[in-house]
């Protein structure tokens, strides 16, 4: 293998290792801007759109139910909702009263981390509510990776 092959191997595994790790770090209480990496990526065309879409998603939905976990362990130190910030009161609240369903909203900004909280202090089950986190999530990044592909 020449050191050029070596180079383009290394550059292609960084960006998307870096397209997951922004993913997953926007999902969780850190704020990130993983649409703007997709879009980077998705308008360089150097990779697949559906392994691009694929990473994205898998990595958002992993820092989602990060915090969903977080949830579970915070209702387990603080059960008292009232010791919980008014952000997370509120989607705490809304996740009480829509159930489930509200999770496909997880990709929503500023709101979302906190649903994904909330469904995890309410104890939601595992498996339904990491299907509709990734729907979300799927749902958001593939209208991103469109409005790039159109323009």
């Amino acid at each position: 293998m020449e050191f050029n092959q070596v180079s383009v191997m290394q550059y292609t595994d960084l960006g998307l290792w870096g397209m997951f790790a922004s993913a997953f770090i926007s999902s969780t209480i850190a704020p990130g801007g993983s649409e703007v990496v997709l879009a980077y990526l998705v308008a360089n065309a150097q990779f697949s759109l559906w392994l691009l879409l694929l990473i994205a998603t898998i990595g958002n939905t992993l820092g989602a139910m990060t915090t969903w976990w977080l949830g579970i362990l915070a209702a387990r130190k603080m059960p008292a909702a009232s010791l919980l910030s008014e952000q997370k009161q509120k989607a705490l609240a809304l996740v009480s009263r829509k159930g489930i369903w509200v999770l496909l909203f997880s990709w929503l900004p500023l709101i979302g981390d906190a649903l994904c909280f909330a469904g995890g202090w309410l104890k939601l089950p595992l498996l339904p509510a990491c299907l509709f986190i990734l729907l979300g999530k799927l749902g958001r990044y593939a209208a991103i990776a469109w409005m790039v592909g159109i323009s």
